[in-house]
């Protein structure tokens, strides 16, 4: 598990957690959100939007929407299993 990215902004009613990536990131895959060094959220990635489009994929330095099934908060870091682990 590596860190991928840190969450900017969360939008409650809408459950979907803005995240500045470090790498890159794709529907389908396994992350951890975790706030002061506790993991809090435990998910896949099911949907994903940049500039208010969904995508599949994206890339280091993309701001993305993700959608969360909990609440989160900015400055929480966002890390990705990799295949294996």
């Amino acid at each position: 598990m590596h860190q991928i990215g840190i969450v900017t902004h969360y939008y409650d009613k809408i459950g979907v957690a803005i995240v500045s990536l470090q790498d890159f990131l794709d529907i389908g895959d396994h992350i951890v959100i975790e706030h002061s060094g506790h993991q809090k959220l435990d998910q896949y990635v099911n949907s994903m939007q940049l500039d208010h489009e969904n995508i599949k994929h994206a890339n280091k330095n993309d701001e993305v929407g993700v959608k969360v099934s909990e609440a989160v908060h900015k400055g929480d870091r966002v890390f990705k299993f990799e295949p294996g682990e």
